[in-house]
């Protein structure tokens, strides 16, 4: 499965550097090493599996990065108001990039995703990686939609004509942000993608989003349907919703984590530093950090006291405020598969 990291805070930026290519176990770097702390079952205290873990969260992340920021440049310049995310995409392993290198180096924002990817069945190619960007909202994915060929053309037909012409790509996770714009705008196109709506109708439309894939299987595929593996998270800049989901009774999702302090480990500003050793540049107290949430497939500093895993069929909202909370994810009656994928 692919790994993920988001950023946000309506007061304390970060240096894309900081969050992505330093610590020793940043994204970047999670090709082929993981630290996974905290899996569990979704019954009661059961470790779980070494396959479990090994099949949904250990595969070769090599297939390409994408990373989304979020900059007041267009409001500066009468073009709109508010944040808008700029986009970077690589079809080849981010350390080997030195254009995202660059851009790491030398941008920091309030507000960031990013994304490395691990293909299953479409092409290898910029287009296919993530984050995917609708106006001032950016979505990323990791997981499956399971036998999406079999249901991407009813997927197709619920699609507004712009969010449909949006779609540059062939994954199941680009189609899946498609029908969760088309859900939050109410199908009303482009225009609509410019506008910021609350966090809940944020959570309301990606609840909606899933359930409408489980019922489109169930409905072609009837008891052959598989389960879903979806940890999505959508923001437009200033607030995000998370959500860690998967429609099977016993098996969990892949691996997914928040975290409200870990931002001031990974800024060279403050005290500390991701990998434990002494931090140089140190300027600032740790009091004065501002509030924000991470929200990471996979911890990236040495305290893992630091992250909390989120359960299953549960979601992270972040609003303007900058308050944070979890809620678990309504799952209707019948909506629990008994086949497996990966």
């Amino acid at each position: 499965m692919c790994r993920w990291f988001a950023y946000i805070s309506n007061t304390e930026e970060c240096l894309l550097e900081d969050v992505l290519i330093t610590p020793k176990h940043s994204l970047s770097k999670q090709v082929h090493e993981h630290y996974l702390p905290k899996l569990l079952r979704h019954d009661a205290n059961e470790i779980t599996t070494e396959q479990e873990i090994t099949v949904r969260n250990r595969l070769f992340n090599v297939d390409g990065f994408g990373v989304s920021w979020y900059t007041p440049a267009r409001t500066d310049f009468g073009l709109g108001s508010g944040l808008r995310p700029a986009l970077y995409k690589t079809a080849q392993p981010p350390l080997h990039d030195l254009n995202f290198q660059s851009i790491c180096a030398n941008t920091a924002t309030k507000c960031c995703f990013a994304h490395i990817r691990s293909a299953t069945a479409t092409p290898i190619v910029a287009v296919n990686n993530h984050p995917f960007v609708f106006g001032r909202h950016a979505i990323m994915h990791n997981g499956v939609v399971a036998d999406f060929l079999s249901i991407s053309r009813e997927i197709c037909k619920l699609l507004d004509d712009d969010t449909y012409a949006n779609i540059d790509g062939g994954t199941d996770s680009e189609h899946f942000a498609a029908l969760y714009m088309t859900f939050l705008t109410g199908g009303s196109g482009k225009e609509a993608w410019e506008r910021q709506y609350s966090v809940s109708e944020m959570r309301d439309a990606l609840h909606k989003a899933l359930g409408t894939v489980i019922e489109t299987q169930k409905a072609i595929l009837g008891d052959k349907a598989a389960a879903n593996s979806l940890n999505v998270a959508v923001t437009d800049g200033s607030q995000l919703v998370a959500i860690r989901a998967r429609n099977h009774q016993v098996e969990q999702p892949p691996s997914l984590y928040y975290s409200t302090t870990a931002g001031i480990t990974l800024n060279r500003k403050y005290p500390d530093h991701p990998d434990g050793s002494e931090n140089p540049h140190a300027q600032k107290d740790p009091s004065e950090h501002g509030s924000h949430v991470i929200v990471a497939s996979e911890p990236s500093t040495y305290k893992k006291e630091e992250w909390e895993l989120i359960e299953k069929n549960h979601c992270v909202l972040v609003g303007v405020d900058g308050k944070v909370r979890v809620e678990a994810i309504p799952m209707a009656s019948g909506w629990n598969s008994r086949t497996s994928n990966f």
